[in-house]
């Protein structure tokens, strides 16, 4: 440390640093006016302001688009790219897709209900402009999978990106649990994400490579009371992308997961949060104290996928304000809302 020092604040940058930033690290730079490392030194015209960049995105609750929409990164980050979303109908699905198309994204929002993912993609067409396919698919069936990227491939020509966002949980002690319940969560969470992936890859990933980013969950950072079924699930998804991320790296495929915390206008949140009252006392000891919500989550899976993250790979982005660290294992008040779907 002691011998550092700062180019931007004490002189020019070296010459052959200089060169470097400017030719090889694509940087603008020059020894008259020295700037501080990473730093260009003119921003874009459409760059955001810094006090824009210091407040909280906007959202709304229900699965509509966003009425405006402030732009935090280039609008052309995704242009052209095509991305092939599971779950895209609703919640973080829908956000995503909203978030990669005002991004220059076309996307492909598939799930079980044509009619969800059809009423979805008129919406996000209508606020974005972009083109956007509805799809009939349940990921625990690879022949589907199969005719959904084939349908996918034929409209778009290519598929740049894979958001893994299917899932499904509930509330129930592991003692209560039947065989069947657990089976469900495995199918659809961690097998689901795999029949995906694997289809993707023999398809388009292999030859042309391609970005993953896994929808998975914090439950197994500490292990959470009356969710070993979506813990377990979850669990074997992140350790399914650092293989994934090892095996499919040489053909230039990048894989990651991102685990939201408690997110507000999410299926998850009113299945599983509990009571309003239990819902703003978990926001309040979380070290940002307030829950997250779904356009903070499609922005950090934007990242992901985009070429700013080009050299990330075989990680996990924990997108939660901090709130595993603190929350507590309320077995008690989570108890008294267990779901009674347990009996799947």
């Amino acid at each position: 440390m002691g011998g550092a020092r700062n180019p931007g604040a004490s002189g020019a940058w070296p010459a052959g640093l200089q060169s470097w930033l400017v030719e090889g690290g694509g940087l603008v730079a020059s020894s008259s006016e020295p700037r501080g490392f990473g730093f260009p030194a003119t921003c874009p015209a459409n760059c955001p302001a810094p006090s824009a960049m210091a407040q909280l995105p906007p959202d709304v609750e229900e699965d509509e688009c966003l009425p405006e929409y402030r732009y935090l990164f280039c609008p052309d980050l995704l242009q052209d790219k095509v991305a092939f979303i599971t779950g895209g109908g609703s919640g973080i699905g829908f956000r995503i897709a909203e978030i990669f198309m005002r991004h220059g994204c076309h996307t492909v929002i598939a799930s079980r209900s044509l009619l969800r993912v059809s009423m979805a993609a008129k919406k996000l067409i209508a606020a974005t402009g972009r083109q956007c396919l509805p799809l009939s698919m349940d990921v625990r069936a690879p022949p589907a999978i199969m005719t959904a990227v084939d349908q996918a491939l034929k409209e778009f020509g290519k598929i740049d990106i894979l958001i893994n966002g299917a899932a499904g949980n509930f509330l129930c002690p592991a003692s209560a649990l039947s065989f069947n319940a657990f089976r469900t969560v495995v199918d659809i969470d961690t097998i689901g994400t795999f029949n995906v992936s694997r289809v993707l890859y023999e398809k388009f990933f292999r030859d042309h490579g391609g970005v993953i980013v896994n929808i998975t969950a914090t439950l197994n950072l500490r292990g959470q009371v009356l969710q070993v079924h979506a813990g377990s699930a979850k669990a074997a998804v992140d350790a399914m992308t650092r293989h994934l991320a090892v095996e499919w790296g040489p053909q230039n495929i990048r894989i990651n997961s991102l685990a939201p915390g408690p997110i507000s206008g999410t299926e998850g949140l009113r299945r599983l949060g509990g009571s309003p009252a239990r819902v703003s006392t978990k926001a309040l000891v979380s070290p940002l104290q307030r829950l997250g919500n779904k356009t903070e989550i499609a922005h950090s899976v934007l990242y992901l996928a985009s070429p700013l993250a080009s050299f990330v790979t075989g990680t996990m982005l924990v997108v939660d304000g901090g709130a595993w660290l603190t929350s507590p294992n309320d077995t008690k008040q989570l108890a008294d809302f267990k779901s009674s779907s347990a009996k799947l």
